[in-house]
Protein backbone atom coordinates (compact mmCIF):
# COMPACT_ATOMS: atom_id res chain seq x y z
CA UNK A 1 0.00 0.00 0.00
CA UNK A 2 1.27 3.96 -0.75
CA UNK A 3 2.40 5.71 2.04
CA UNK A 4 -0.64 8.56 2.94
CA UNK A 5 0.61 11.66 3.03
CA UNK A 6 -1.07 14.93 4.64
CA UNK A 7 -0.26 18.63 3.28
CA UNK A 8 -0.17 21.66 5.12
CA UNK A 9 0.59 24.76 3.99
CA UNK A 10 -1.25 28.33 3.61
CA UNK A 11 -0.12 28.91 0.17
CA UNK A 12 -2.20 26.72 -2.28
CA UNK A 13 0.15 27.20 -4.78
CA UNK A 14 3.04 25.66 -2.74
CA UNK A 15 1.01 23.07 -1.82
CA UNK A 16 0.18 22.23 -5.65
CA UNK A 17 3.68 22.24 -6.25
CA UNK A 18 4.30 19.56 -3.55
CA UNK A 19 1.10 17.53 -4.31
CA UNK A 20 2.58 16.87 -7.70
CA UNK A 21 6.05 16.09 -6.98
CA UNK A 22 4.57 13.39 -4.39
CA UNK A 23 2.26 12.24 -6.92
CA UNK A 24 4.98 11.82 -9.66
CA UNK A 25 7.23 9.16 -6.93
CA UNK A 26 3.92 7.44 -6.45
CA UNK A 27 2.50 8.52 -2.78
CA UNK A 28 -0.88 9.06 -1.92
CA UNK A 29 -2.02 12.96 -0.76
CA UNK A 30 -5.00 11.83 0.61
CA UNK A 31 -5.80 15.15 2.38
CA UNK A 32 -4.76 19.03 2.48
CA UNK A 33 -5.12 22.01 4.79
CA UNK A 34 -4.04 25.68 5.07
CA UNK A 35 -3.22 26.11 8.65
CA UNK A 36 -1.89 23.92 12.05
CA UNK A 37 -6.21 23.89 13.53
CA UNK A 38 -7.14 21.95 10.51
CA UNK A 39 -3.52 19.69 10.23
CA UNK A 40 -4.22 18.13 13.93
CA UNK A 41 -8.00 17.60 12.24
CA UNK A 42 -6.60 15.55 9.37
CA UNK A 43 -4.67 13.91 11.14
CA UNK A 44 -6.81 12.31 13.72
CA UNK A 45 -9.38 11.88 10.73
CA UNK A 46 -7.31 10.49 8.12
CA UNK A 47 -4.52 8.72 10.34
CA UNK A 48 -1.95 8.99 7.16
CA UNK A 49 1.65 8.01 7.42
CA UNK A 50 3.13 11.48 7.26
CA UNK A 51 2.09 14.96 7.27
CA UNK A 52 4.04 17.21 5.29
CA UNK A 53 3.57 21.26 7.30
CA UNK A 54 4.61 24.46 6.98
CA UNK A 55 6.20 25.91 9.88
CA UNK A 56 4.75 29.65 9.71
CA UNK A 57 1.34 29.55 8.80
CA UNK A 58 -1.88 31.49 10.45
CA UNK A 59 -4.43 30.27 13.36
CA UNK A 60 -1.85 27.66 14.57
CA UNK A 61 1.73 27.43 13.64
CA UNK A 62 3.10 24.02 12.65
CA UNK A 63 5.20 23.75 15.20
CA UNK A 64 2.06 23.81 17.83
CA UNK A 65 0.62 21.51 15.64
CA UNK A 66 3.26 18.85 15.20
CA UNK A 67 2.83 19.03 19.55
CA UNK A 68 -0.49 18.63 19.59
CA UNK A 69 -0.10 15.70 17.09
CA UNK A 70 1.93 13.90 18.74
CA UNK A 71 0.27 14.33 22.49
CA UNK A 72 -3.22 12.41 20.49
CA UNK A 73 -1.00 9.88 19.91
CA UNK A 74 -1.18 10.27 16.07
CA UNK A 75 1.33 7.57 14.47
CA UNK A 76 1.60 9.91 11.97
CA UNK A 77 5.37 11.26 11.27
CA UNK A 78 6.16 15.08 10.72
CA UNK A 79 8.75 16.37 8.24
CA UNK A 80 8.13 20.33 8.73
CA UNK A 81 8.68 22.89 5.72
CA UNK A 82 10.25 26.37 6.76
CA UNK A 83 12.13 29.04 5.45
CA UNK A 84 14.70 29.28 8.21
CA UNK A 85 17.14 27.04 9.50
CA UNK A 86 18.10 29.09 12.57
CA UNK A 87 19.05 26.37 15.09
CA UNK A 88 16.32 27.60 17.86
CA UNK A 89 13.86 27.39 15.02
CA UNK A 90 15.09 23.82 14.10
CA UNK A 91 15.61 23.00 18.13
CA UNK A 92 11.86 23.85 18.48
CA UNK A 93 10.51 21.43 15.79
CA UNK A 94 12.42 18.74 17.38
CA UNK A 95 11.15 19.43 21.05
CA UNK A 96 7.75 19.42 19.39
CA UNK A 97 8.37 15.38 17.88
CA UNK A 98 8.98 17.01 14.34
CA UNK A 99 10.55 13.82 12.72
CA UNK A 100 12.74 16.02 10.06
CA UNK A 101 12.70 19.40 8.34
CA UNK A 102 13.54 20.75 5.06
CA UNK A 103 14.10 24.68 4.22
CA UNK A 104 12.24 26.31 1.45
CA UNK A 105 12.21 26.39 -1.34
CA UNK A 106 11.47 22.64 -2.02
CA UNK A 107 13.00 20.76 -4.71
CA UNK A 108 12.04 17.53 -5.89
CA UNK A 109 15.49 15.93 -4.98
CA UNK A 110 15.47 17.54 -1.54
CA UNK A 111 12.02 16.67 -0.86
CA UNK A 112 11.62 12.96 -2.03
CA UNK A 113 14.73 11.96 -0.10
CA UNK A 114 13.27 13.81 3.20
CA UNK A 115 9.72 12.00 2.67
CA UNK A 116 12.01 8.52 2.87
CA UNK A 117 13.57 9.36 6.08
CA UNK A 118 10.91 10.64 7.66
CA UNK A 119 8.63 7.10 6.65
CA UNK A 120 11.36 5.18 7.33
CA UNK A 121 11.98 6.58 10.84
CA UNK A 122 8.11 6.41 11.45
CA UNK A 123 8.44 2.63 10.89
CA UNK A 124 11.18 2.03 13.25
CA UNK A 125 9.19 3.99 16.01
CA UNK A 126 5.95 1.79 14.74
CA UNK A 127 8.35 -1.12 15.14
CA UNK A 128 9.25 0.05 18.51
CA UNK A 129 5.83 1.05 19.61
CA UNK A 130 4.61 -2.95 19.15
CA UNK A 131 7.18 -4.09 20.97
CA UNK A 132 6.89 -2.14 24.00
CA UNK A 133 3.14 -3.52 23.45
CA UNK A 134 3.96 -6.86 23.26
CA UNK A 135 6.57 -6.54 26.04
CA UNK A 136 3.47 -4.92 28.27
CA UNK A 137 0.89 -7.86 27.44
CA UNK A 138 4.02 -10.48 28.33
CA UNK A 139 4.56 -9.33 31.41
CA UNK A 140 0.90 -8.67 32.49
CA UNK A 141 0.06 -12.18 31.71
CA UNK A 142 3.10 -13.69 33.58
CA UNK A 143 1.58 -11.49 36.46
CA UNK A 144 -2.00 -12.93 36.15
CA UNK A 145 -0.51 -16.59 35.77
CA UNK A 146 1.27 -16.22 39.08
CA UNK A 147 -1.51 -14.78 40.90
CA UNK A 148 -3.45 -17.79 40.03
CA UNK A 149 -0.75 -20.13 40.49
CA UNK A 150 -0.40 -18.65 43.86
CA UNK A 151 -4.40 -19.74 44.24
CA UNK A 152 -3.81 -23.48 43.24
CA UNK A 153 -1.08 -24.18 45.43
CA UNK A 154 -2.94 -22.75 48.40
CA UNK A 155 -6.40 -24.78 46.95
CA UNK A 156 -4.78 -27.85 46.60
CA UNK A 157 -1.70 -27.56 48.59
CA UNK A 158 0.73 -28.08 46.35
CA UNK A 159 4.53 -26.67 45.64
CA UNK A 160 5.05 -24.28 42.77
CA UNK A 161 6.26 -26.14 40.42
CA UNK A 162 3.18 -28.96 40.78
CA UNK A 163 0.82 -25.77 40.86
CA UNK A 164 2.43 -24.71 37.81
CA UNK A 165 2.15 -28.28 35.99
CA UNK A 166 -1.63 -28.82 36.98
CA UNK A 167 -2.29 -25.63 34.90
CA UNK A 168 -0.29 -26.32 31.93
CA UNK A 169 -2.33 -29.84 32.05
CA UNK A 170 -5.82 -28.16 32.50
CA UNK A 171 -4.23 -25.99 29.29
CA UNK A 172 -3.44 -28.62 27.23
CA UNK A 173 -6.82 -30.37 28.06
CA UNK A 174 -8.63 -28.03 27.65
CA UNK A 175 -7.06 -26.26 24.67
CA UNK A 176 -6.77 -22.78 25.80
CA UNK A 177 -3.70 -21.15 26.82
CA UNK A 178 -2.02 -20.66 29.93
CA UNK A 179 -2.78 -16.95 30.46
CA UNK A 180 -7.08 -18.29 29.97
CA UNK A 181 -6.34 -20.82 32.78
CA UNK A 182 -5.34 -18.54 34.59
CA UNK A 183 -7.85 -16.02 34.08
CA UNK A 184 -10.75 -18.61 34.67
CA UNK A 185 -8.86 -19.28 38.12
CA UNK A 186 -8.62 -15.45 39.51
CA UNK A 187 -12.27 -15.32 38.32
CA UNK A 188 -13.26 -18.37 40.37
CA UNK A 189 -14.36 -20.54 37.43
CA UNK A 190 -11.59 -22.76 37.69
CA UNK A 191 -14.21 -25.83 38.05
CA UNK A 192 -15.07 -25.43 34.38
CA UNK A 193 -11.41 -26.54 33.02
CA UNK A 194 -10.68 -30.16 32.58
CA UNK A 195 -7.95 -31.31 34.63
CA UNK A 196 -8.41 -28.81 37.32
CA UNK A 197 -10.37 -31.35 39.48
CA UNK A 198 -8.79 -32.95 42.17
CA UNK A 199 -4.78 -33.81 43.24
CA UNK A 200 -1.86 -33.85 41.13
Amino acid sequence: MRPSIVLVDDDPIIRMDIREMLEDQGYSVVGEAKNGEEAVELAVRLKPDLVIMDMKMPVMNGVKAARIIRRIGSPAAVLMLTAFSQKELVQEACDAGVTSYLVKPVAEENLIPAVEIALSQKKRMDELHDALMQMKQSVEQRKTVEKAKGIVMRAYALSEEEAYRKMRGASMESRISLNKVAEYILDGRADRLSGMAGNG
